[in-house]
């Protein structure tokens, strides 16, 4: 466990009311991502099937976590997945269909970037589905989670929490920088003018799905550097993985026995010019 994971508290609120400095937070996270490398061995090792939900408000900094989590290991075992909006066809499907088909198999971690969630949130605040079908999925969910975990598979979910000031400071800085501007979905504004109603759909679904198979745990996310750093410290502690040893890995040496002038073969060819 990192040294800064041993700040917080019981509730998840870090006590340290400062913003972290790069060079703090760089040393912190390196350390981390090296083990999660070793934690990637060891789900390839050990065939384990990891699922891992981001929720959150808009601007909470799931993108950026998620990036901090996967940056540093294989994409072939961690998998991130970002659904669009469903289309005519998978509305017609059972709700957590096109959800399934992202599974992990023996291996492999899947990251959710937006989950099944989706219906006890934007879809529901934003009336895309039905009263009846946000009961229902309130309902339902606790006991799909239960089948997820009863067949071994391991579910964390994490709900990035950022402050009304802070979202308003990001949602702003988005507006008005041409590369971030992207970001800004359909749903960012309209999210800003709902927050107590997403407040209340947040509240509604912590209370129908944190149970004991498929708890939630809770991101405070005004310090994006903190946040990151916390989830990923929180992962490795949920997961027993053990490192593996290492086999000492020796450089070969480049075989002459069919050498030739493999530079002449492409000096001619069209290359960029050399801007930088």
């Amino acid at each position: 466990m990192s040294e800064l994971a041993r700040t917080e508290g019981k509730s998840g609120c870090a006590k340290a009311t400062r913003k972290l400095k790069r060079a703090e937070y760089e040393h912190h996270l390196r350390k981390l991502q090296a083990e999660l490398c070793a934690l990637q061995d060891w789900v390839r090792e050990a065939g384990e099937r990891i699922i891992v939900v981001f929720e959150g408000r808009d601007a909470a900094g799931k993108g950026g976590t998620i990036r901090a989590l996967t940056e540093r290991v294989s994409p072939r075992t961690f998998r991130v997945v970002a659904l669009p909006a469903p289309s005519d066809r998978e509305k017609s499907q059972m709700y957590v269909q096109r959800y399934l088909a992202h599974f992990p198999a023996a291996g492999e971690i899947v990251i959710f970037d937006r989950s099944w969630y989706n219906r006890a949130g934007v879809e529901h605040v934003m009336g895309f589905c039905t009263p009846e079908q946000h009961r229902h999925f309130l309902e339902v969910c606790p006991a799909f989670e239960k089948q997820i975990v009863d067949n071994g598979i391991r579910l964390l979910k994490y709900w990035l929490e950022v402050g009304n000031e802070e979202q308003k400071r990001r949602f702003e800085a988005r507006i008005d920088d041409r590369v971030r501007q992207w970001k800004l979905s359909a749903m960012d504004l309209p999210s800003r003018e709902r927050w107590y109603e997403y407040s209340r759909a947040r509240d509604l679904m912590f209370e129908a799905t944190d149970t004991k198979h498929a708890p939630w745990y809770l991101v405070r996310s005004d310090d994006k550097r903190r946040a990151r750093l916390n989830v990923i410290s929180h992962f490795l502690s949920a997961i027993p993985y053990k490192p593996s040893k290492q086999k000492k890995i020796t450089l070969p040496n480049r075989n002459k026995q069919d050498a030739y002038d493999d530079e002449a073969t492409i000096r001619d060819r069209r290359w960029i010019d050399e801007r930088y």
